[in-house]
């Protein structure tokens, strides 16, 4: 009872607190009114490119459908697309209302402007290239929580090696060779 105690205290010194690994996760906007809890959520922003191409494909105009979605997007893409509501609703050129993320370090929200650009200047459907950029970031989201999931499994094989490896040598392989030992000691083969 009293190796268990031990090495209980021996894993709660081991392992980090999990409050401070997740404080430095979150963003510091993370709390923003507008948008979810995580500022750099692909699932969120997938979510919003989903209303936003459901919009598109109901008729609405691109400032109108923009004007909707940015009330639940996340906080990123919100600025994006009320900025860019608001340009094409005064009759600014599309392609200057759609620049304005160029130094945003968000690739989904560059490449969302990109075809928002394209879209404008071709007269190509915005709906369909919104629901491929969705498309995508889910698959992203889901190739991350994967590998978060690899990580974790790796990361718990060390600490359950650790406990269960003395056990198993004192329980498993340690009575058996003492078990051999003796007969063989006992026969006078050595």
């Amino acid at each position: 009872m009293s190796w268990a105690a031990v090495l209980l205290a021996a894993a709660v010194l081991a392992v980090p607190r999990v409050s401070s690994t997740r404080a430095h996760r979150v963003s510091p906007r993370a709390h923003d009114s507008r948008g979810p809890a995580v500022a750099n959520d692909n699932l969120a922003v997938a979510a919003s490119l989903d209303v936003l191409a459901a919009c598109l494909r109901s008729g609405m105009a691109v400032s109108a459908a923009a004007s909707a979605v940015s009330a639940a997007a996340p906080a990123p893409m919100a600025a994006v697309l009320s900025r860019a509501a608001d340009l094409l609703a005064l009759g600014a050129d599309p392609a200057r209302a759609w620049a304005g993320p160029d130094d945003s370090t968000d690739s989904a929200m560059q490449a969302f402007a990109r075809m928002a650009r394209r879209s404008a200047a071709s007269g190509t459907a915005l709906a369909h290239g919104v629901e491929d950029l969705a498309v995508q970031l889910r698959g992203e989201a889901a190739d991350a929580a994967s590998a978060r999931a690899e990580r974790a499994s790796v990361l718990i094989a060390g600490p359950l090696g650790l406990c269960y490896l003395p056990a198993f040598l004192c329980l498993g392989i340690v009575p058996v060779v003492a078990g051999l030992a003796g007969e063989v000691l006992q026969s006078g083969v050595l």
